[in-house]
C-alpha cells in the first residue's frame, strides 16, 4: 500500500466554531498529504481568519466541501470514526489513535472513509457518534483532557502519515468482505426503513423509543454490512410491509 490511501480519508469539521481552526487543520492536513475536508455547518466559512490560519493549504479550503448535515458529510463513504473522548452508554468500538489510523487505512486503500471531529466547545453530538463505524480517541492528560481542534486534526494526520511509512508492506485491504462494502447512506436508508416497519408492527413506540435504534446501529456498524446483504435485509423489509393488513 502506498499513500495514494490517503485521497481516500474525509477530515470532517462538525459545526466548527472558529473559521481560524479550519484554516489550521487544513494546513495540519496538507503537511501529512491529506486534501479531503469536508465541514459540517460552519459558524463562518469561507472567511479570512480560515485563508490566514490555512498558510499555504489555502488549496485546500478552495476544494473545501460544505455539508447542511452529517448524513451529506458521509455520503459514499464505507467506515466512519468519530474522534471523542467522552465516554457513552452506548459504546462503538474504541480505537487509540494509533490503531484506530491503521484500521482507517485498511479500508481506505480501495473506498472513502471518514474520520469526524465535533464542534470545539461540545464536541461531536450522540447523533452524529451514532452515524459512525467506531470511536478513536487521543490518548491525553487526564487531568486537562482537552485538545485543541487543529491540534487534534494534526495528531491523527501524523499518525495516518506514520501508518502509510511504517506499514506500507503490511497493511492490506480489509479481507473480511468478499463483496462490495454498503456505503454508510445506504445502511442509513436501511435504518430508516427498519424504524418506519418497526413502528408499523408496532414493535417501535415513536412516543417513548428509548435507545432501541442506537442499539441497533452499534450492533450492525460492528458487522460492516456488504450492499448485497443490505439488499436483503431490506427485501425482508418489504415483504413485511407487503403483508400487513391495509389500512381504511
Amino acid at each position: 500500500m502506498n499513500s495514494s490511501a490517503l485521497s481516500n480519508i474525509r477530515i470532517v469539521l462538525s459545526h466548527t466554531s472558529h473559521a481560524g481552526n479550519i484554516g489550521a487543520a487544513a494546513r495540519a492536513m496538507k503537511t501529512m498529504g491529506l486534501r479531503s475536508l469536508y465541514l459540517v455547518n460552519p459558524q463562518s466559512f469561507p472567511d479570512i481568519n480560515a485563508d490566514i490560519r490555512a498558510v499555504s493549504a489555502r488549496d485546500l479550503l478552495d476544494h473545501a466541501q460544505v455539508c447542511s448535515n452529517i448524513d451529506d458529510a458521509l455520503n459514499g463513504t464505507v467506515l466512519a470514526a468519530a474522534l471523542t473522548s467522552r465516554s457513552r452508554e452506548l459504546e462503538h468500538e474504541i480505537y487509540d489513535a494509533h490503531m484506530g489510523a491503521r484500521v482507517l487505512l485498511e479500508h481506505a486503500v480501495n473506498h472513502p472513509v471518514a474520520l469526524v471531529f465535533g464542534a470545539e466547545t461540545s464536541g461531536l453530538t450522540a447523533m452524529e457518534v451514532s452515524k459512525c463505524t467506531l470511536k478513536i480517541t487521543i490518548p491525553t492528560n487526564p487531568e486537562y483532557p482537552s485538545l485543541n481542534l487543529a491540534s487534534a486534526v494534526q495528531v491523527m494526520a501524523y499518525e495516518l502519515r506514520m501508518a502509510v511509512s511504517k506499514h506500507h508492506n503490511t497493511i492490506e485491504p480489509v479481507k473480511s468482505l468478499q463483496h462490495e462494502p454498503a456505503t454508510l447512506d445506504e445502511a442509513e436508508r436501511y435504518y430508516q426503513h427498519l424504524e418506519q416497519v418497526m413502528i408499523q408492527i408496532g414493535f417501535l413506540n415513536p412516543q417513548h423509543p428509548k435507545k432501541l435504534m442506537q442499539r441497533i446501529r452499534r450492533l450492525f456498524s460492528r458487522t460492516r454490512l456488504e450492499k448485497e446483504e443490505v439488499n436483503i435485509l431490506r427485501g425482508i423489509l418489504n415483504a413485511v410491509e407487503k403483508n400487513l393488513p391495509r389500512k381504511l
